[in-house]
Protein backbone atom coordinates (compact mmCIF):
# COMPACT_ATOMS: atom_id res chain seq x y z
CA UNK A 1 0.00 0.00 0.00
CA UNK A 2 3.37 2.90 0.76
CA UNK A 3 4.86 1.73 -2.11
CA UNK A 4 1.62 2.28 -4.75
CA UNK A 5 1.37 5.70 -2.49
CA UNK A 6 4.89 6.68 -3.00
CA UNK A 7 4.63 6.27 -6.70
CA UNK A 8 1.71 8.29 -7.52
CA UNK A 9 3.43 10.58 -4.99
CA UNK A 10 5.96 10.73 -7.05
CA UNK A 11 3.67 11.03 -10.13
CA UNK A 12 2.18 13.88 -8.95
CA UNK A 13 5.32 15.62 -8.09
CA UNK A 14 6.63 15.35 -11.21
CA UNK A 15 3.55 16.98 -13.03
CA UNK A 16 3.20 19.82 -10.47
CA UNK A 17 7.12 20.94 -10.76
CA UNK A 18 7.44 20.33 -14.93
CA UNK A 19 7.78 23.83 -15.40
CA UNK A 20 11.14 23.71 -12.73
CA UNK A 21 12.29 20.67 -14.97
CA UNK A 22 11.40 21.68 -18.46
CA UNK A 23 14.89 22.70 -18.81
CA UNK A 24 16.25 19.72 -18.24
CA UNK A 25 13.93 17.85 -20.09
CA UNK A 26 15.30 19.86 -23.33
CA UNK A 27 18.92 19.17 -21.98
CA UNK A 28 17.84 15.49 -22.02
CA UNK A 29 15.87 15.30 -24.83
CA UNK A 30 18.32 17.32 -27.14
CA UNK A 31 21.28 15.59 -25.56
CA UNK A 32 19.54 11.63 -25.95
CA UNK A 33 19.12 12.31 -29.75
CA UNK A 34 22.09 13.78 -30.62
CA UNK A 35 23.95 10.40 -29.19
CA UNK A 36 21.91 8.46 -30.50
CA UNK A 37 22.36 10.03 -33.75
CA UNK A 38 25.50 10.05 -33.72
CA UNK A 39 25.95 6.36 -32.34
CA UNK A 40 23.38 5.50 -35.39
CA UNK A 41 25.49 6.82 -38.06
CA UNK A 42 28.79 5.97 -36.89
CA UNK A 43 27.08 1.95 -36.89
CA UNK A 44 25.70 2.72 -40.13
CA UNK A 45 28.67 3.75 -41.67
CA UNK A 46 30.95 0.85 -40.24
CA UNK A 47 28.02 -1.43 -42.15
CA UNK A 48 28.19 0.18 -45.03
CA UNK A 49 31.86 0.03 -45.41
CA UNK A 50 31.49 -3.75 -44.52
CA UNK A 51 28.86 -4.24 -47.15
CA UNK A 52 30.66 -2.92 -49.43
CA UNK A 53 34.24 -5.06 -49.06
CA UNK A 54 32.04 -7.75 -48.53
CA UNK A 55 30.33 -7.40 -51.96
CA UNK A 56 33.57 -6.37 -53.74
CA UNK A 57 35.57 -9.41 -52.11
CA UNK A 58 32.55 -11.86 -51.83
CA UNK A 59 32.92 -13.25 -48.24
CA UNK A 60 33.61 -12.93 -44.56
CA UNK A 61 36.40 -14.79 -45.09
CA UNK A 62 38.33 -14.61 -48.33
CA UNK A 63 40.71 -17.72 -49.30
CA UNK A 64 43.20 -16.55 -51.44
CA UNK A 65 45.40 -18.55 -53.89
CA UNK A 66 48.87 -17.29 -54.59
CA UNK A 67 51.02 -19.43 -57.34
CA UNK A 68 55.01 -19.20 -57.64
CA UNK A 69 54.79 -19.56 -61.04
CA UNK A 70 52.65 -16.35 -61.91
CA UNK A 71 53.32 -13.03 -59.91
CA UNK A 72 50.54 -10.39 -61.67
CA UNK A 73 47.54 -12.12 -60.20
CA UNK A 74 46.34 -14.57 -57.81
CA UNK A 75 45.49 -18.06 -59.15
CA UNK A 76 43.71 -21.42 -57.13
CA UNK A 77 44.19 -24.20 -58.25
CA UNK A 78 41.29 -26.99 -58.78
CA UNK A 79 43.67 -29.17 -56.55
CA UNK A 80 43.77 -26.65 -53.56
CA UNK A 81 40.23 -25.40 -54.43
CA UNK A 82 39.27 -28.98 -53.03
CA UNK A 83 41.19 -29.42 -50.52
CA UNK A 84 40.05 -26.27 -48.98
CA UNK A 85 36.24 -26.90 -49.45
CA UNK A 86 37.40 -30.48 -47.31
CA UNK A 87 38.77 -28.41 -44.28
CA UNK A 88 35.16 -25.96 -44.75
CA UNK A 89 33.06 -29.46 -44.51
CA UNK A 90 35.36 -30.64 -41.61
CA UNK A 91 35.02 -27.40 -39.54
CA UNK A 92 31.00 -27.64 -40.06
CA UNK A 93 31.06 -30.67 -38.30
CA UNK A 94 32.86 -29.35 -35.22
CA UNK A 95 30.92 -25.90 -35.40
CA UNK A 96 27.07 -26.16 -36.75
CA UNK A 97 27.13 -22.08 -37.09
CA UNK A 98 29.11 -23.00 -40.03
CA UNK A 99 26.16 -25.36 -41.56
CA UNK A 100 24.51 -22.70 -43.91
CA UNK A 101 27.70 -21.14 -44.81
CA UNK A 102 28.09 -20.83 -48.68
CA UNK A 103 31.16 -20.32 -51.16
CA UNK A 104 31.43 -18.00 -53.94
CA UNK A 105 34.29 -18.79 -56.69
CA UNK A 106 35.63 -15.73 -58.49
CA UNK A 107 38.55 -15.06 -60.96
CA UNK A 108 40.12 -11.48 -60.21
CA UNK A 109 42.82 -10.06 -63.04
CA UNK A 110 44.47 -6.98 -61.46
CA UNK A 111 44.51 -2.90 -62.51
CA UNK A 112 45.86 -3.80 -66.20
CA UNK A 113 42.75 -4.84 -68.35
CA UNK A 114 41.70 -2.67 -71.41
CA UNK A 115 38.40 -2.29 -72.43
CA UNK A 116 38.55 -0.32 -76.30
CA UNK A 117 34.91 0.62 -77.74
CA UNK A 118 34.29 3.01 -80.52
CA UNK A 119 37.68 4.02 -81.07
CA UNK A 120 38.04 4.92 -77.06
CA UNK A 121 39.80 2.81 -74.40
CA UNK A 122 39.61 2.64 -70.56
CA UNK A 123 41.73 0.88 -68.11
CA UNK A 124 39.89 -1.24 -65.65
CA UNK A 125 41.14 -1.64 -62.18
CA UNK A 126 39.22 -4.96 -61.63
CA UNK A 127 38.21 -7.37 -64.13
CA UNK A 128 36.18 -9.58 -62.18
CA UNK A 129 35.26 -13.01 -63.29
CA UNK A 130 32.33 -14.54 -61.71
CA UNK A 131 29.41 -17.82 -62.08
CA UNK A 132 26.32 -15.73 -62.87
CA UNK A 133 24.07 -18.74 -61.61
CA UNK A 134 26.13 -19.16 -58.32
CA UNK A 135 25.92 -15.10 -57.62
CA UNK A 136 22.43 -14.63 -59.27
CA UNK A 137 20.93 -13.12 -55.89
CA UNK A 138 23.54 -10.41 -55.49
CA UNK A 139 23.74 -9.77 -58.97
CA UNK A 140 19.95 -8.93 -58.42
CA UNK A 141 20.06 -6.85 -55.19
CA UNK A 142 22.95 -4.23 -57.49
CA UNK A 143 21.11 -1.10 -58.84
CA UNK A 144 21.51 -0.70 -62.26
CA UNK A 145 21.08 2.09 -65.03
CA UNK A 146 20.60 -0.27 -67.80
CA UNK A 147 20.68 -4.26 -67.45
CA UNK A 148 19.01 -6.96 -69.65
CA UNK A 149 16.42 -9.14 -67.47
CA UNK A 150 15.22 -11.34 -70.26
CA UNK A 151 18.17 -13.54 -69.85
CA UNK A 152 21.12 -13.81 -67.61
CA UNK A 153 24.33 -12.26 -68.83
CA UNK A 154 26.26 -15.43 -70.37
CA UNK A 155 29.60 -16.42 -71.60
CA UNK A 156 30.01 -13.69 -73.69
CA UNK A 157 28.19 -10.78 -71.10
CA UNK A 158 29.70 -8.14 -69.60
CA UNK A 159 28.32 -5.66 -66.68
CA UNK A 160 30.42 -2.69 -66.33
CA UNK A 161 30.14 0.33 -63.54
CA UNK A 162 28.41 3.43 -64.11
CA UNK A 163 31.82 5.68 -64.20
CA UNK A 164 32.98 3.08 -66.87
CA UNK A 165 30.38 3.04 -69.07
CA UNK A 166 30.37 6.47 -69.27
CA UNK A 167 33.45 7.32 -69.84
CA UNK A 168 33.44 4.98 -73.08
CA UNK A 169 29.90 6.17 -73.98
CA UNK A 170 28.67 2.44 -73.65
CA UNK A 171 25.23 1.58 -73.80
CA UNK A 172 23.37 -1.93 -73.23
CA UNK A 173 24.05 -4.15 -76.38
CA UNK A 174 27.16 -2.77 -77.66
CA UNK A 175 30.08 -4.97 -78.23
CA UNK A 176 33.34 -4.33 -76.47
CA UNK A 177 36.70 -5.68 -76.90
CA UNK A 178 38.62 -6.88 -73.46
CA UNK A 179 42.47 -6.88 -73.61
CA UNK A 180 44.02 -8.40 -70.42
CA UNK A 181 47.62 -10.57 -69.93
CA UNK A 182 47.56 -14.65 -70.24
CA UNK A 183 49.27 -15.97 -67.15
CA UNK A 184 52.71 -16.48 -69.59
CA UNK A 185 52.74 -12.37 -70.33
CA UNK A 186 51.47 -12.95 -73.76
CA UNK A 187 48.32 -10.04 -74.77
CA UNK A 188 44.63 -11.85 -74.85
CA UNK A 189 41.55 -10.45 -76.51
CA UNK A 190 38.02 -11.13 -76.31
CA UNK A 191 34.84 -9.45 -77.41
CA UNK A 192 31.91 -8.89 -74.71
CA UNK A 193 28.17 -7.81 -75.54
CA UNK A 194 27.17 -5.44 -72.69
CA UNK A 195 24.61 -6.77 -70.53
CA UNK A 196 24.42 -4.42 -67.39
CA UNK A 197 25.35 -1.38 -66.22
CA UNK A 198 25.84 -0.99 -62.41
CA UNK A 199 25.68 2.34 -60.37
CA UNK A 200 28.72 2.03 -58.35
CA UNK A 201 30.63 5.14 -57.82
CA UNK A 202 32.66 3.45 -55.06
CA UNK A 203 36.36 2.73 -54.48
CA UNK A 204 35.70 -0.56 -54.98
CA UNK A 205 33.32 -0.35 -58.08
CA UNK A 206 34.74 2.99 -60.10
CA UNK A 207 36.87 1.05 -62.73
CA UNK A 208 34.96 -2.20 -62.14
CA UNK A 209 33.62 -5.36 -65.22
CA UNK A 210 31.95 -8.50 -64.53
CA UNK A 211 32.51 -11.41 -66.95
CA UNK A 212 31.80 -14.81 -66.57
CA UNK A 213 34.55 -16.44 -64.62
CA UNK A 214 34.95 -19.45 -67.26
CA UNK A 215 35.63 -17.22 -69.97
CA UNK A 216 37.76 -15.32 -68.15
CA UNK A 217 39.91 -18.45 -66.91
CA UNK A 218 40.60 -19.15 -70.15
CA UNK A 219 41.85 -15.89 -71.83
CA UNK A 220 44.01 -15.47 -68.47
CA UNK A 221 44.77 -19.03 -69.74
CA UNK A 222 43.41 -20.61 -66.40
CA UNK A 223 42.09 -24.25 -66.36
CA UNK A 224 38.10 -24.44 -65.74
CA UNK A 225 38.01 -24.63 -62.44
CA UNK A 226 40.87 -22.40 -61.49
CA UNK A 227 40.00 -19.23 -59.51
CA UNK A 228 41.74 -16.62 -58.08
CA UNK A 229 39.89 -16.60 -54.60
CA UNK A 230 37.13 -18.34 -52.52
CA UNK A 231 34.74 -16.41 -50.45
CA UNK A 232 33.19 -17.84 -47.58
CA UNK A 233 29.97 -16.29 -46.40
CA UNK A 234 28.77 -16.93 -42.53
CA UNK A 235 25.70 -15.78 -40.65
CA UNK A 236 27.71 -13.77 -38.15
CA UNK A 237 30.32 -11.31 -38.86
CA UNK A 238 31.74 -11.50 -35.48
CA UNK A 239 32.91 -14.96 -35.89
CA UNK A 240 34.58 -14.71 -38.67
CA UNK A 241 38.09 -14.53 -37.08
CA UNK A 242 37.05 -17.67 -34.47
CA UNK A 243 36.07 -19.44 -38.36
CA UNK A 244 39.03 -18.22 -39.88
CA UNK A 245 41.61 -19.80 -37.18
CA UNK A 246 39.21 -23.07 -36.88
CA UNK A 247 39.83 -23.34 -40.80
CA UNK A 248 43.54 -22.47 -40.58
CA UNK A 249 44.29 -24.90 -37.87
CA UNK A 250 42.76 -27.43 -40.32
CA UNK A 251 44.02 -26.48 -43.61
CA UNK A 252 48.11 -25.57 -42.85
CA UNK A 253 47.79 -29.87 -42.43
CA UNK A 254 46.59 -30.24 -45.90
CA UNK A 255 48.18 -27.96 -48.02
CA UNK A 256 50.90 -25.02 -47.66
CA UNK A 257 49.36 -21.99 -46.29
CA UNK A 258 50.08 -18.12 -45.19
CA UNK A 259 50.46 -17.09 -41.59
CA UNK A 260 47.56 -15.33 -40.66
CA UNK A 261 47.78 -11.32 -40.66
CA UNK A 262 45.18 -8.88 -39.74
CA UNK A 263 46.17 -5.59 -42.40
CA UNK A 264 47.54 -4.86 -45.19
CA UNK A 265 51.07 -4.54 -44.57
CA UNK A 266 51.75 -7.86 -43.12
CA UNK A 267 49.71 -9.30 -46.26
CA UNK A 268 52.49 -7.86 -48.48
CA UNK A 269 55.37 -9.08 -46.21
CA UNK A 270 53.84 -12.71 -46.19
CA UNK A 271 53.50 -12.68 -49.81
CA UNK A 272 57.20 -11.85 -50.31
CA UNK A 273 58.56 -14.78 -48.78
CA UNK A 274 59.89 -17.39 -51.29
CA UNK A 275 57.79 -20.53 -51.85
CA UNK A 276 56.73 -22.87 -54.86
CA UNK A 277 53.78 -24.05 -55.76
CA UNK A 278 50.28 -23.20 -54.22
CA UNK A 279 49.86 -21.05 -51.40
CA UNK A 280 46.23 -20.00 -49.32
CA UNK A 281 46.01 -17.22 -47.54
CA UNK A 282 42.79 -16.91 -45.36
CA UNK A 283 41.76 -13.28 -45.07
CA UNK A 284 39.04 -11.80 -43.29
CA UNK A 285 37.21 -8.26 -44.42
CA UNK A 286 39.27 -5.85 -41.57
CA UNK A 287 42.66 -7.45 -43.11
CA UNK A 288 41.53 -5.56 -46.90
CA UNK A 289 39.93 -2.62 -44.82
CA UNK A 290 43.07 -1.99 -42.43
CA UNK A 291 43.48 1.34 -44.56
CA UNK A 292 39.89 2.18 -44.47
CA UNK A 293 39.80 1.53 -41.07
CA UNK A 294 42.41 4.30 -40.04
CA UNK A 295 39.39 7.21 -41.32
CA UNK A 296 36.65 5.05 -39.46
CA UNK A 297 38.87 5.29 -36.04
CA UNK A 298 39.23 9.00 -36.52
CA UNK A 299 35.56 9.30 -36.96
CA UNK A 300 34.92 7.14 -33.90
CA UNK A 301 37.53 9.48 -32.02
CA UNK A 302 35.29 12.66 -32.82
CA UNK A 303 32.26 10.64 -32.23
CA UNK A 304 33.42 9.43 -29.08
CA UNK A 305 34.28 12.73 -28.25
CA UNK A 306 30.88 14.18 -28.93
CA UNK A 307 29.22 11.38 -26.71
CA UNK A 308 31.30 12.08 -23.88
CA UNK A 309 30.82 16.02 -23.80
CA UNK A 310 26.61 15.67 -24.39
CA UNK A 311 26.69 13.36 -21.16
CA UNK A 312 28.68 16.00 -19.33
CA UNK A 313 26.64 18.46 -20.32
CA UNK A 314 23.60 16.33 -19.02
CA UNK A 315 25.11 15.47 -16.25
CA UNK A 316 25.48 19.21 -15.17
CA UNK A 317 22.42 20.55 -16.17
CA UNK A 318 20.83 17.88 -13.86
CA UNK A 319 23.07 18.40 -10.97
CA UNK A 320 21.78 22.37 -11.50
CA UNK A 321 18.43 21.30 -11.76
CA UNK A 322 18.14 19.35 -8.86
CA UNK A 323 20.31 21.77 -6.28
CA UNK A 324 17.68 24.49 -7.09
CA UNK A 325 14.71 22.87 -7.35
CA UNK A 326 15.37 20.58 -4.26
CA UNK A 327 16.23 24.00 -2.41
CA UNK A 328 13.12 25.10 -3.09
CA UNK A 329 11.14 22.37 -1.72
CA UNK A 330 12.66 21.77 1.25
CA UNK A 331 9.81 23.27 3.27
CA UNK A 332 7.93 20.65 1.74
CA UNK A 333 10.01 17.87 1.83
CA UNK A 334 10.31 18.69 5.66
CA UNK A 335 6.63 18.59 6.11
CA UNK A 336 6.66 14.96 4.32
CA UNK A 337 9.22 13.84 7.20
CA UNK A 338 7.13 15.23 10.03
CA UNK A 339 3.81 13.47 9.13
CA UNK A 340 5.55 10.31 8.90
CA UNK A 341 7.85 9.45 5.74
CA UNK A 342 11.16 8.13 6.29
CA UNK A 343 14.27 9.45 4.86
CA UNK A 344 14.20 6.42 2.65
CA UNK A 345 11.09 7.03 1.64
CA UNK A 346 11.47 10.46 0.30
CA UNK A 347 14.61 9.61 -1.52
CA UNK A 348 12.72 6.92 -3.28
CA UNK A 349 9.95 9.40 -4.37
CA UNK A 350 12.18 11.71 -5.53
CA UNK A 351 14.61 9.08 -7.59
CA UNK A 352 10.84 8.14 -9.15
CA UNK A 353 10.20 11.54 -10.34
CA UNK A 354 14.06 10.79 -11.93
CA UNK A 355 12.92 7.58 -13.49
CA UNK A 356 9.74 9.20 -15.04
CA UNK A 357 11.60 12.65 -16.18
CA UNK A 358 13.86 10.31 -17.80
CA UNK A 359 11.35 8.04 -19.82
CA UNK A 360 9.40 11.03 -20.85
CA UNK A 361 12.78 12.49 -22.18
CA UNK A 362 13.86 9.48 -24.10
CA UNK A 363 11.03 9.24 -25.97
CA UNK A 364 11.04 12.99 -26.79
CA UNK A 365 14.61 12.54 -27.56
CA UNK A 366 14.08 9.67 -30.26
CA UNK A 367 11.62 11.40 -31.73
CA UNK A 368 13.99 14.25 -32.45
CA UNK A 369 16.98 11.80 -33.70
CA UNK A 370 13.77 10.57 -36.08
CA UNK A 371 13.60 13.87 -36.93
CA UNK A 372 17.39 14.79 -37.22
CA UNK A 373 17.57 11.37 -38.98
CA UNK A 374 15.15 12.84 -41.76
CA UNK A 375 16.59 15.99 -42.04
CA UNK A 376 20.17 14.25 -42.45
CA UNK A 377 19.37 11.85 -45.57
CA UNK A 378 19.03 15.14 -47.45
CA UNK A 379 22.78 16.62 -47.21
CA UNK A 380 24.54 15.56 -50.37
CA UNK A 381 27.86 13.70 -49.77
CA UNK A 382 29.07 13.08 -53.40
CA UNK A 383 31.58 16.42 -53.42
CA UNK A 384 33.29 14.07 -50.56
CA UNK A 385 35.45 11.81 -52.42
CA UNK A 386 35.31 8.00 -52.29
CA UNK A 387 32.69 8.54 -49.25
CA UNK A 388 30.66 6.10 -51.45
CA UNK A 389 31.41 3.47 -49.23
CA UNK A 390 29.95 5.18 -45.89
CA UNK A 391 26.67 5.67 -47.51
CA UNK A 392 23.69 3.77 -48.55
CA UNK A 393 21.83 4.51 -52.13
CA UNK A 394 24.26 7.51 -52.18
CA UNK A 395 22.65 9.15 -48.78
CA UNK A 396 23.91 8.88 -45.36
CA UNK A 397 21.93 6.25 -42.95
CA UNK A 398 21.52 5.29 -39.27
CA UNK A 399 21.12 2.11 -38.01
CA UNK A 400 19.71 1.38 -34.66
CA UNK A 401 21.60 -1.38 -33.08
CA UNK A 402 20.13 -2.99 -29.94
CA UNK A 403 23.06 -2.79 -28.49
CA UNK A 404 24.14 0.30 -29.16
CA UNK A 405 20.67 1.57 -28.07
CA UNK A 406 20.97 -0.43 -24.84
CA UNK A 407 24.33 1.28 -24.17
CA UNK A 408 22.87 5.28 -24.90
CA UNK A 409 20.01 3.92 -22.27
CA UNK A 410 21.97 3.25 -19.61
CA UNK A 411 24.09 6.13 -20.35
CA UNK A 412 21.42 8.87 -20.00
CA UNK A 413 19.84 6.64 -17.10
CA UNK A 414 23.51 6.67 -15.20
CA UNK A 415 24.54 9.89 -15.61
CA UNK A 416 21.12 11.60 -14.62
CA UNK A 417 20.81 8.93 -11.46
CA UNK A 418 24.45 10.03 -10.69
CA UNK A 419 23.68 13.97 -11.16
CA UNK A 420 20.31 13.33 -8.64
CA UNK A 421 21.57 11.22 -6.05
CA UNK A 422 23.94 13.50 -3.84
CA UNK A 423 21.35 16.67 -3.72
CA UNK A 424 18.91 14.06 -3.27
CA UNK A 425 20.54 12.20 -1.14
CA UNK A 426 21.29 15.44 1.16
CA UNK A 427 17.96 16.68 1.00
CA UNK A 428 16.24 13.91 2.77
CA UNK A 429 19.29 14.16 5.10
CA UNK A 430 19.18 17.57 6.11
CA UNK A 431 18.22 18.93 9.75
CA UNK A 432 14.29 18.95 10.41
CA UNK A 433 14.44 22.63 11.64
CA UNK A 434 15.87 24.21 9.08
CA UNK A 435 13.80 22.11 6.61
CA UNK A 436 10.73 23.57 7.96
CA UNK A 437 12.04 26.77 8.01
CA UNK A 438 12.98 26.85 4.38
CA UNK A 439 16.65 27.58 5.20
CA UNK A 440 19.64 25.72 4.65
Amino acid sequence: MKFSTLIVLSAKYLIRYRRRYFFLFLALSLGFSIVTLLSAVKDSMDANVYKSAQDHYAGDIVAVGQDSSYSRNSRFSAEAKAELYRTLEAAKLKDARLTDAHTVERTIFGNEGMLYYNGSALRLKYVVGVDWDNEAGYFDSLKYRERITENVAGRQGIYLSAPVAAQLNARLGDSLVLEIDTRRGQKNTAFFIVDGIVEDSTIFGYYKAYIDRVTLNRLLLFGDEDCSMVGIFIDNRADAEKTRRLLQGDLETRIQTGPLVYDRDELERARGVPFEGIKIFLLTIPVYLSEVAELLVAMNIVTYFLYIMMLIIMMVSALVTYRLILHERRRELGTMRVIGFYGADIRFVLMLETLGLALVSLGAGMILALIFQWIVTFIPFSWFPSFDIFLEDGKLRTLYLPRTMTVNILAVFVSLFLAALIPVYRSSRAPLPGMLSGGR
